[in-house]
Parts: structure tokens; C-alpha cells; sequence
């Protein structure tokens, strides 16, 4: 058996911490729905039937990018899609921090209003830059080791 070469082992590394960064995010979100209605609602963006909606989806949509992921199934869509995802997060926390809001993020489960002095936006623009930065490697080149996308055929793109 033959070692898999660097970017594939760069990529599986990728592939993995981004399902793990998915799949405990959803899974602290999905646990504590009131609190995810709570953390979405204090960016202040949307309505509140929006709020609704995006506190009740996302901890779903992000479960579902993290199984995927682990499992390496449409490894470059699901990054696409976490990359996508990953701006709107960005996007977020920067306009939470020009608009002079007060909040924690919300990323891994809690999340709302938090005393001035107490956000730690660099921290999650950065952390969040370092996860677009991983979808990107995938969307870029998607071949992983151990991914289903070998079997089924859809890395063949990559």
C-alpha cells in the first residue's frame, strides 16, 4: 500500500477538523434551542420570523455539513457550502462589532448579549478566517483520504 501524498493528507486534516468544527457546533446549538433563538436575535439583522427560521435550521445545516464531511461525501460542494456559510458568520461578527454591539458570538452553543468589554471578536474573526481557510483548501482540492467521494465517484473533479 502505497503513503498518500502530502495534499491528501493536508486535505483529509481539513476535511475532518471542519466536519468536527460542524458537528459540535450543531450538536451545542441543537441542544440549547432557545439559546440559539437568543444568539441569533442579538446580531439584530433580521426579523424575527428570520430569527426563527435561522435559529430552527441552523444547528441542523451544520450537522448535516459536519456528517457529510466526516464521511467525505461531495467534499468540495459541502466546503462550497461551509465556505458560504463560514462569510455569513464573518460577515456577522463584523457588522455586531462596527454597529458597537455587545455580544459572544454564539458559535459553539450560548451566545447573546455580554458586557462591553467581554467580546472577543478578533478571536472569532480570526478563528473563522482559519476555518474559511480550510473549506477553501477543499474547494480547491477536494481529494481527501478515507472519503466516501473515492468510492461513489464524485472526487473525480478534484
Amino acid at each position: 500500500m502505497s503513503r498518500a501524498p502530502v495534499p491528501d493528507v493536508i486535505g483529509t486534516l481539513a476535511r475532518l477538523g471542519l466536519a468536527a468544527v460542524w458537528l459540535v457546533s450543531g450538536l451545542l446549538k441543537a441542544m440549547d434551542p432557545d439559546q440559539t433563538y437568543i444568539a441569533v436575535r442579538a446580531y439584530d439583522v433580521l426579523p424575527d420570523i428570520g430569527v426563527e427560521i435561522v435559529a430552527a435550521l441552523l444547528p441542523w445545516f451544520e450537522l448535516a455539513l459536519g456528517v457529510l464531511l466526516l464521511a467525505g461525501v461531495g467534499t468540495r460542494l459541502v466546503a462550497a457550502l461551509s465556505a458560504a456559510l463560514l462569510l455569513v458568520f464573518i460577515a456577522g461578527v463584523a457588522q455586531a462589532w462596527a454597529r458597537g454591539l455587545s455580544i459572544d458570538c454564539g458559535c459553539f452553543g450560548g451566545g447573546g448579549a455580554v458586557e462591553p468589554g467581554e467580546t472577543t471578536y478578533v478571536q472569532e474573526l480570526v478563528r473563522d478566517a482559519g476555518f474559511l481557510l480550510m473549506a477553501g483548501w477543499l474547494v480547491v482540492r477536494p481529494r481527501t483520504v478515507l472519503a466516501l467521494d473515492d468510492r461513489i465517484g464524485t472526487r473525480r473533479m478534484g
